[in-house]
């Protein structure tokens, strides 16, 4: 079976080899609330809107979709920066779905450590929700979330402050789900988070039908348990192999005591 990726090993967004094709983009707007936010001054000091948000939505097309694949008809995006309770959220204006909107919490970005790597990645998330299939609007919330940060995850945005765990159930969503779909992706070949998008596309949903069809037959439980079993194996690979080293330690083998903790687990 093959190993699981951990937050560390999350490909740099300068190295992604993900955008394989120009997919066309819809029109893309900004609108800053207040200008004078100190949320509105970090977004501006720290994305290129004519740059950064064109790559976040070729990076999400290349993730969940081939240049021959069906896509959502989403003719616009606009992203509102302002001040509310919460962080961030996408809709549907009224009078047409096809016209999004991706609501971002100003107070939230001004507080943020490492404003860039953390924008693009919540940037990176929402525009999911602007490309990817819902069953209808019928599917589970958690799987939606977790194809969102299964993308995020994917496109080297991974925030610092997730953890790969098995507790609970599957579809917890957000990272949660996410590190799960990728622990598929791996086990069952590259193009199997977008063939589960892609069977999201027509019909209500149907857990059993989905997951039978793009993971060998097997059901979503099963694979979860399988999961969580992968999970106990690795730590106890890693907790023997920390074992070792203290042996080597203890036989006068030099092991540097300065070495920078690996992404993800300085936190």
């Amino acid at each position: 079976m093959p190993a699981i990726s951990r937050p560390d090993e999350a490909p740099s967004t300068t190295t992604l080899p993900i955008r394989k094709h120009k997919f066309p983009t819809p029109k893309i707007r900004v609108h800053l609330e207040d200008l004078q936010h100190e949320g509105s001054s970090a977004f501006l000091s720290n994305i290129k809107g004519n740059e950064d948000l064109e790559e976040q939505v070729q990076n999400v097309l290349n993730l969940l979709y081939t240049q021959d694949s069906k896509r959502p008809d989403t003719r616009s995006v606009t992203f509102v920066f302002r001040e509310y309770a919460g962080l961030a959220y996408t809709t549907g204006i009224e009078l047409d779905d096809d016209h999004k909107e991706i609501h971002i919490n100003l107070a939230y970005i001004a507080k943020v450590r490492e404003p860039r790597h953390e924008l693009l990645g919540v940037i990176c998330h929402e525009l999911v929700h602007c490309f990817q299939w819902n069953a209808e609007g019928t599917c589970n919330g958690g799987l939606i979330e977790g194809i969102a940060d299964w993308v995020r995850l994917n496109a080297g945005l991974a925030a610092k402050h997730w953890k790969q765990e098995a507790s609970g159930n599957w579809d917890g969503g957000y990272q949660h789900t996410g590190y799960f779909l990728q622990y598929l992706e791996e086990r069952f070949g590259k193009g199997t988070v977008r063939k589960i998008n892609d069977g999201l596309r027509e019909g209500k949903y149907d857990e059993k039908k989905l997951f039978t069809s793009c993971c060998g037959g097997k059901e979503v439980q099963g694979l979860w348990k399988e999961y969580g079993e992968e999970l106990k194996k690795r730590e106890a690979e890693k907790a023997k192999e920390g074992g070792e080293k203290a042996t080597k330690t203890e036989e006068g083998k030099t092991i540097p005591t300065d070495t920078p903790p690996k992404y993800g687990e300085s936190q």
